[in-house]
């Protein structure tokens, strides 16, 4: 845990820092980059992202089983295999029970001959219970069982005014298809998904032996597609304060009476539950009416093919087959179906994931690269604290409780301390349908253990083996995982701008920033939803916010579909925020040590914007960025360097971009987070 205010930058050690004479070589390059991956015949201002990246760009192909390649591919492809060899080992020699769990669940998931022999005989218990409905509180009560799915979500969540406790929460759910985007666009590209969907719906159902399939796949398409234009968009549901709708029993009778809500939330274990944190609250009260005004045989035919369609890859191969034709090729774009081993790291990774993650650590997490982290960590706080200091659009209420928010930040590092018992997880060795359910009710169980005790502040959301990282405004904390901290993200042989600039900027300040951002922002220093902003400042910064906004909005990474500026809003100011404040602390480094040498050409700071360039080293199929466009927060990569970096005053010093470069802003149109 960070120490309550560091004002002034901690020096950090030669073994991250000092890299001029590494005891080893980084693994990328001599300096930790890939200059080979560079077009540097390119000019650095009509696209840095193609100058860093051009030749990879033109060169490297994506695999024919992912719907991408660059570092955040390939990275877990390298721990894939590593979990692989480690999953195998144990389950050849299970000397405790989570072992053997592990081995059983990954032995179900590969018997495919087992699978094929089985046929139809493990979902039929499950297809049972939806034909045993009669009733619609039956139904209800089915739809929030594992497994089944439903119009409306019903969880466990932080409560949003008091962080300390647990509160049951619910929202819309998903639909078969990604987003109500696909359902309502029109245009020959969706209507052809559209077709494409029926097509699929229509099969799986063939496939589990259901009579009447077309007309079927037409009642479940027009439900959804009623679903659908009542649901929130992507961009509403990121407001935190319009989701944040706590009610209690009465209201949320009046809300959507069709749930039952009483003996709903009784059947799911809370009875005691006195209040329901509404997300999106016009969607529940459609899908109620939807729950009376559409027969109940309709929503059976529903809830048989989503299960089917949900489950199919623990299903006979045809199943699967069709799963990925639909889902994978169809909306994706990818021609080949991953290798079933490889699906089954990622299955283990849901459901026994800190078990395995527990392996990994012991095995591939240096405990000197904790130390290293956490220094970076305490640089990066330094450089916040100055920045927000030094903020000239901030007043000083505002500024106080900025710090004060800085002060209790919560960076996790590697892995959880405490790890999740899986003692009561029953694991078939020859059903990998019921080990998916059996996951999700365990799951389940191990939250409504939690529920009634003060929120576990020690829990993570993500395994120690996942390339990634979060931040949870409820509880200001940012996790880093394990997996991210190795290169070519975190290399202690490496260059310092490297470290500062894949390490600082792209994962601990982007993630630090999200504290910051437009959602962020409005959480407190103890994780309550709460404006803790004057007017004044708040004004300042929305309109910074909303000019940002409209950048990204102008970006069509493919014909006639934009980025969506207020979706990708949060990660984008993340994005900048987290560019501006590693540069900062880059620059301290560099004032308590000298300027760097030229390397290979290149002054530290061009080290420093290359090495932020590369970290985001990627390529996507198109069928897959419409996905993202239209569902993610998350920006394509090529804009998540051209739309941040042009913002930025020392990137247009140290390439010298100017007038008449295709990416130059002039000073009073760019955006600054923290330097306005």
């Amino acid at each position: 845990m960070l120490r309550p205010m560091l004002l002034a930058a901690t020096l950090l050690t030669p073994a991250l820092l000092l890299a001029a004479e590494p005891a080893s070589r980084p693994r990328y390059g001599g300096w930790g980059v890939d200059t080979a991956d560079m077009d540097q015949h390119a000019r650095p201002g009509d696209g840095f992202y193609g100058y860093v990246e051009g030749t990879w760009l033109r060169d490297h192909q994506i695999p024919a089983d992912k719907v991408g390649a660059g570092y955040n591919y390939d990275l877990p492809d390298e721990i894939e295999l590593q979990v692989r060899q480690m999953v195998e080992g144990v389950a050849a020699n299970a000397s405790t029970p989570v072992a053997r769990k592990i081995g059983d669940a990954y032995a179900a998931w590969m018997d495919e001959k087992g699978i094929e022999v089985r046929g139809l005989a493990p979902l039929k218990p499950y297809l049972a219970r939806i034909d045993a409905v009669k009733t619609h509180p039956q139904l209800v009560a089915l739809m929030m069982a594992p497994g089944y799915a439903s119009p409306v979500n019903i969880g466990i969540s932080n409560d949003q005014d008091d962080p300390t406790r647990y509160t049951a929460a619910a929202g819309q759910a998903r639909l078969g298809l990604p987003t109500r985007d696909y359902y309502l666009l029109t245009g020959e590209k969706y209507d052809a998904i559209r077709k494409a969907y029926r097509a699929y719906v229509v099969h799986i159902q063939q496939l589990a032996g259901l009579p009447d399939a077309d007309a079927r796949a037409a009642r479940i398409i027009a439900l959804e597609t009623s679903l659908a234009k009542d649901q929130w968009t992507p961009e509403r549901r990121r407001d935190p304060v319009a989701t944040h709708n706590p009610m209690t029993r009465a209201q949320l009778m009046k809300l959507a009476p069709e749930f039952n809500w009483g003996p709903t939330l009784a059947g799911m274990g809370l009875a005691t539950a006195q209040k329901v944190d509404v997300a999106e609250t016009t969607a529940v009260t459609a899908a109620g009416k939807r729950l009376a005004d559409v027969p109940l045989s309709t929503w059976k035919e529903y809830l048989t093919f989503r299960f089917v369609s949900d489950h199919a890859s623990q299903l006979p191969k045809a199943f699967d087959d069709a799963r990925f034709g639909f889902y994978s090729h169809t909306l994706n774009d990818v021609p080949e179906q991953r290798a079933r081993w490889k699906r089954g790291i990622q299955m283990l990774d849901g459901s026994l994931g800190e078990a395995v993650g527990q392996l990994y650590i012991a095995d591939h997490w240096p405990t000197h690269t904790a130390q290293l982290a956490q220094e970076l960590v305490d640089d990066m706080h330094a450089a916040y604290a100055d920045k927000i200091a030094h903020a000239g659009w901030m007043d000083e209420p505002t500024r106080k409780a900025a710090l004060a928010k800085l002060a209790t930040f919560d960076p996790r590092i590697g892995h959880p301390r405490n790890w999740i018992d899986y003692a009561t997880l029953q694991v078939s060795r020859t059903n990998p349908l019921a080990n998916a359910i059996a996951v999700g009710d365990f799951q389940w169980r191990l939250q409504l253990k939690r529920f009634p005790h003060p929120v576990d502040r020690t829990l993570w959301d993500m395994t120690p083996q996942t390339v990634n990282a979060y931040y949870d405004p409820t509880l200001n904390q940012i996790t880093v995982p394990a997996a991210i901290l190795q290169p070519p993200f975190f290399d202690a042989n490496a260059d310092p701008a490297v470290n500062y600039a894949e390490t600082g900027a792209t994962t601990i300040g982007h993630e630090m920033g999200h504290g910051y951002d437009d959602q962020g922002r409005q959480y407190d220093e103890k994780g309550r939803l709460h404006d803790w902003w004057s007017k004044a400042t708040a004004a300042k910064y929305t309109v910074q916010a909303d000019r940002l906004a409209a950048q990204f909005d102008q970006y069509e990474p493919i014909p006639g579909t934009h980025i969506k500026g207020k979706l990708t809003l949060g990660e984008n100011l993340a994005d900048l925020g987290g560019l501006e404040t590693a540069y900062a602390a880059y620059r301290r480094y560099v004032s308590r040590h000298g300027e760097p040498p030229v390397i290979d050409g290149f002054t530290g700071d061009q080290r420093f914007f290359i090495a932020y360039a590369a970290a985001w080293q990627g390529k996507r199929r198109e069928g897959a960025v419409r996905q993202q466009l239209l569902s993610d927060p998350h920006s394509p990569d090529q804009y998540r360097v051209d739309g941040i970096v042009r913002n930025f005053d020392p990137w247009y010093a140290a390439f010298n971009v100017q007038p008449g470069d295709k990416l130059y802003l002039p000073p009073e149109q760019r955006v600054h987070v923290w330097g306005m």
